[in-house]
C-alpha cells in the first residue's frame, strides 16, 4: 500500500544575495587576526630585552651549553646568547662576532614575523612556505660546515 500523498508545501525562500566589494573588517575581527602575531613579537622583545639586561657574559646568570661542558666542543647555538645581547645592545658586529648563524635567524625570523603581521593587518593569508628536503639538508650542512669550522684553528674568528 502507498504512503498517501501530502501536497508540497511553499517553496523555500531564496538566499540573500552576497554583497559586492570589500567587506570592512570589524574590530574584533582585526583584534583576533592580530593576536597570534603581535603576542609572538610581544615575546620575542621581552625574551630579547630580557638577555640585553642580564648579561651572559657574566658568568652564574645562564646554564652553559651542555656539549660545550663535556666535550668543549663548539655547538651551533653557542654563543648564541652573547650575539642576542649584542643585538640588544645595537651592537651588530659584537653579535656577528659571537654567534654569525644567530644572527642570521635573528633577521630570517624578523622578516617573517614582519610578514606576518603586515598580512595579518591586510587580512590575508599566510602565504604557504614548504621547503623541499634538500633545502632543510642544506640548511643542516650549513650549520655543520659553520659548527665544524668555528672548532678549528682557522675559524677561530667564528668562535664566540
Amino acid at each position: 500500500m502507498d504512503a498517501p500523498r501530502t501536497p508540497p508545501g511553499p517553496p523555500a525562500p531564496a538566499p540573500p544575495p552576497a554583497p559586492r566589494g570589500p567587506v570592512p573588517a570589524s574590530p574584533a575581527s582585526l583584534a583576533r587576526r592580530l593576536a597570534a602575531p603581535a603576542l609572538t613579537l610581544a615575546g620575542a622583545v621581552a625574551a630579547f630585552a630580557y638577555v640585553g639586561a642580564v648579561d651572559p657574559n657574566e658568568p652564574g646568570h645562564y646554564p652553559v651549553c651542555p656539549l660545550l661542558r663535556l666535550t668543549g666542543i663548539l655547538c651551533p647555538g653557542c654563543g648564541g646568547l652573547r650575539s642576542a645581547h649584542a643585538v640588544a645592545r645595537g651592537d651588530l658586529i659584537t653579535a656577528l662576532g659571537a654567534n654569525a648563524a644567530a644572527v642570521a635567524g635573528y633577521v630570517v625570523f624578523a622578516a617573517f614575523l614582519s610578514l606576518w603581521l603586515l598580512r595579518a593587518l591586510r587580512a590575508r593569508p599566510m602565504p604557504r612556505l614548504v621547503l623541499p628536503p634538500v633545502a632543510w639538508w642544506g640548511i643542516g650542512a650549513l650549520l655543520l660546515a659553520f659548527t665544524v669550522v668555528r672548532n678549528l684553528p682557522i675559524g677561530a674568528a667564528l668562535a664566540p
